[in-house]
């Protein structure tokens, strides 16, 4: 335990821990309304605040190097790339009953099951590990780009094909559904044709 963590507890907290704690509680709510929303754009965008609040999280943890690169690629990128899934494939923009699949509770239950075990492997692998916060800065870029690069570099390029994929997909629903309205319409008999006002036939005006 070193010397910062030692100089105060839990009821004596600092301002940059407090500030931790707030934008920790905005970014949850954030991600609960990303995932309880039958609007697809404002699910969208509460995820960039999601996002966003954990940028914020990685500044304060002096990971300023990850902080940018959150911003770039997920708030900048990722949602981006959203919004021009939900354009491409003209989702709704006002509320989507269609949303909603009925399988509230199943996805609640893995949500809670994903979260307890995260929580429990990052509380086991850092039960003994404090940040010093009044000292160096921890993620440097160039510590952290040696070991994304080196020892990550194949999920990175994963996640990158997996989000022109996703693209991709997003483009050719969209040139589907196109092509299946231009189908329907192109249909001989598809249109209805005028409904006449009873008693009154189109030769009334030659009579």
């Amino acid at each position: 335990m070193t010397l910062a963590a030692a100089s105060h507890g839990f009821l004596s907290p600092t301002g940059v821990e407090i500030a931790f704690l707030l934008v920790g509680l905005v970014t949850l709510g954030a991600a609960v309304i990303t995932v309880t929303t039958r609007q697809l754009v404002h699910a969208a965008l509460w995820l960039v605040v999601a996002l966003g609040g954990l940028a914020v999280e990685y500044l304060l943890l002096t990971a300023e190097f990850i902080a940018w690169v959150q911003v770039l690629i997920y708030v900048g990128a990722v949602v981006v790339l959203i919004l021009f899934g939900l354009m491409l494939t003209r989702a709704p923009i006002g509320r989507s009953p269609d949303a909603d699949s009925g399988n509230r509770w199943a996805a609640l239950t893995v949500a809670a099951a994903s979260a307890a075990a995260l929580v429990w492997v990052v509380v086991d692998a850092f039960r003994t590990t404090w940040i010093d916060l009044d000292g160096p800065a921890a993620g440097s870029t160039a510590v952290t780009g040696a070991s994304l690069f080196q020892n990550w570099v194949l999920p990175f390029e994963a996640l990158s094909v997996l989000l022109l994929a996703a693209l991709v997909g997003a483009i050719v629903l969209s040139r589907k559904a196109k092509a299946t309205q231009a189908g329907e319409a192109s249909r001989p008999g598809t249109a209805q044709p005028e409904n006449p006002q009873p008693g009154t036939s189109r030769t009334d005006g030659a009579r």
